[in-house]
């Protein structure tokens, strides 16, 4: 009997390394996956912060200097400039208008499915192409702003060539993926309870008392998360000045990423790009963790019973 129970537990013991070797097996794609491309990339950017490393030549080891030099680099506070103004118009304009655009799909009438798909379609067409057709839009000899403002008499600028109009056409070309948010808006807002309009309707409440009163706080976490995203990706705003500025006219569309893109590539300034990337996470991460720390004041969850 006791040979039986020995040879019960050795079978289980035997089977159990089985299974976990198969577990180990399973996962190992994906461990070594992020080590080799995830986390081995950010440490050797780390490393290589606190170098000069010029790719052809090996990384002699310059500690700080490299954080010293970008304070005193006058691109560095330009690029950084560009990037805040680009995201205070871009942001709030883009929640706002994907928003308001989510309202207005979630009418019940004919067709509707179809003005969703319209609207949605631009969020998945890439960067370049978007970047490439509103380059042509905005030409300004044969562009098809500027044609339609001729036809009113009306002269349009070099909208991409003069620094006062470079940054704002590219604000208003990131509007072109709003559809985006608007599928994420357009489900919350078919989430929300009929209970709740209809109660506040018997109560005499207005349209617009019954936005500000339940539909806001009951899409705040539907705009916390489009606010969190939007807000990292507009930090990483590169492609359109890429493709279609270069950065200019006179650096006024020069962002982070592609200043930081050219150290790296253009000048193969490898250790000087990664202690840009280094400042670049590190105010995003601030400026995410200030949202979040931000969110009990306004966001509304429904299963908390409040805030």
């Amino acid at each position: 009997m006791a040979i039986r129970s020995s040879g019960t537990v050795t079978r289980r013991v035997s089977l159990r390394k089985r299974e976990a070797l198969a577990g180990y097996m399973f996962i190992a794609p994906a461990v070594v996956g992020f080590v080799v491309f995830v986390a081995g990339p950010i440490v050797a950017s780390l490393v290589f912060s606190l170098t000069e490393f010029r790719l052809i030549v090996p990384p002699r080891w310059t500690g700080l200097a490299n954080y010293g030099t970008l304070v005193r680099d006058p691109l560095f506070w330009q690029s950084l400039n560009v990037t805040i103004r680009y995201a205070l118009a871009a942001l709030p304009l883009g929640l706002v208008c994907s928003l308001a655009l989510a309202v207005l799909m979630n009418q019940k009438v004919r067709g509707i499915a179809f003005w969703r798909t319209v609207y949605y379609l631009p969020a998945v067409i890439s960067g370049v192409a978007v970047a490439v057709l509103w380059t042509w839009i905005l030409n300004p000899e044969f562009g098809l702003l500027n044609v339609l403002l001729r036809y009113v008499g009306v002269k349009g600028p070099h909208w991409l060539g003069n620094t006062r109009t470079a940054l704002p056409s590219l604000v208003l070309i990131g509007l072109w993926g709003v559809g985006g948010n608007m599928v994420i808006y357009l489900a919350g807002l078919q989430g929300i309870p009929t209970e709740l309009y209809e109660a506040a309707e018997i109560d005499g409440a207005g349209s617009t008392s019954r936005f500000t009163h339940i539909t806001l706080p009951m899409l705040s976490p539907i705009i916390f998360f489009n606010l969190v995203m939007g807000l990292i990706g507009v930090f990483q705003f590169f492609t359109e000045p890429f493709v279609m500025t270069r950065g200019g006219p006179e650096n006024s569309t020069l962002t982070y990423m592609l200043y930081l893109y050219r150290n790296a590539f253009s000048y193969f300034r490898m250790g000087y790009a990664s202690a840009l990337a280094w400042v670049f996470f590190v105010m995003v991460f601030l400026l995410t963790l200030a949202v979040f720390r931000s969110s009990p004041l306004w966001v509304y969850y429904e299963a908390r019973g409040g805030r």
